[in-house]
């Protein structure tokens, strides 16, 4: 069956990180998308699982050819998405005024760290440089060390490429209503603030304190965390609401009345993470399996990229996808009637990618 997206035409500036993860998502769901890449680069930009789904046009962009080409699929396309830094477009003469000129509908979406304006709008930058600003990564990491970067799944790809996605899709919602196309400027900086929205709530209200290891969420409760186990292993422990709580200690066999009527003294968090650190020391991870997982103590085993695909509850969901050798993750979120698919590599010839969009 065709997916959610069917019949949605997407052209993708080929480039790195959060904007093809953005066209996968696309792809995923059942839009036609194809990815524009200068000539040479096509294999090198065409990542195997974020490259799922569509096909690579070879153009050379600084040549009248190239150039005429895009605008020329721009006629019949819904959406561009493009991850440069401001005014590369602009130069190539492929910008959203030279693209909305030929094509008034188009929504045009950017994707960049600073935003397409602002102070730092032509600095370079990566993940953990977008994501400082906005004060998430200065929440992230033990006590009295420096932060830890939370690889770049919160700039790049929470905040960027998901951002993107959702304006994108807001911007042609409104377009088939208006008839009209525009801009939708995502900036990894504006994501991975909005990412942040509950702890800027929460430090309003006076429940979250700047330092690190020091608030329920962030690795200062005993509860709220990950533990080591006897095999060098690791378990992950969220029994924040009471009822969960008491079972937690209930399986685990913590009597100590202490841990008990105290769960919420912050004072007294170090003391009590120190009990469960030497508790679940004495067990492997699968014992603990055995004793925690399935119950509503809010456990689970920390898995590695290699074991992830292999949990059963993984492998009932279907959660992971195995494409030529490549296990990956299969298209999210699921529908009921109208399913995506995490596709298979696409390949075809230039000839065969500009017919079918009808050039």
């Amino acid at each position: 069956m065709p997916g959610p997206l069917h019949g949605l035409k997407v052209i993708e500036m080929a480039g790195l990180g959060p904007a093809p993860f953005c066209a996968m998502l696309f792809a995923d769901m059942g839009a036609q998308v194809v990815r524009i890449a200068r000539p040479g680069e096509a294999k090198v930009v065409s990542e195997p699982v974020t490259g799922r789904g569509r096909p690579t046009l070879p153009l050379d962009l600084r040549a009248p050819e190239g150039r005429d080409t895009v605008l020329r699929m721009l006629e019949t396309a819904d959406v561009l998405i493009e991850g440069f830094r401001p005014g590369v477009m602009e130069r190539l003469g492929l910008g959203p005024d030279d693209c909305l000129a030929r094509r008034p509908q188009l929504i045009y979406g950017r994707m960049t760290g600073w935003g397409q304006h602002g102070p730092l709008a032509q600095a370079a930058g990566h993940d953990i440089n977008y994501v400082a600003l906005t004060g998430a990564l200065n929440a992230i990491g033990r006590r009295g060390e420096p932060p830890v970067p939370p690889l770049n799944l919160v700039g790049d790809f929470g905040g960027g490429a998901m951002l993107l996605a959702f304006g994108v899709l807001a911007a042609v919602f409104e377009a088939r209503g208006s008839g009209r196309g525009q801009v939708v400027d995502a900036a990894m900086t504006d994501g991975a603030a909005l990412l942040s929205a509950m702890m800027y709530g929460l430090r309003a209200s006076g429940h979250w304190s700047l330092g690190r290891e020091e608030n329920m969420l962030d690795g200062g409760a005993h509860y709220y965390g990950c533990y080591a186990c006897a095999d060098g292993k690791s378990v992950a422990i969220g029994a924040i609401e009471p009822q969960f709580y008491a079972l937690l200690l209930e399986r685990c066999g913590l009597t100590d009345s202490e841990l008990s009527r105290h769960q919420n003294d912050r004072a007294r968090w170090p003391e009590f993470k120190e009990k469960l650190a030497a508790l679940f020391k004495t067990r492997t991870r699968d014992e603990w399996c055995d004793v925690l997982e399935g119950s509503d103590a809010c456990f689970a085993p920390v898995l590695d990229w290699d074991e992830a695909p292999l949990h059963p509850h993984n492998v009932a969901r279907k959660t992971f996808v195995d494409h030529g050798g490549v296990v990956q993750p299969a298209a999210a979120p699921r529908f009921s009637r109208t399913p995506g698919t995490a596709g298979v590599r696409v390949q075809a010839t230039p000839a065969q990618i500009l017919k079918d969009w009808d050039l």
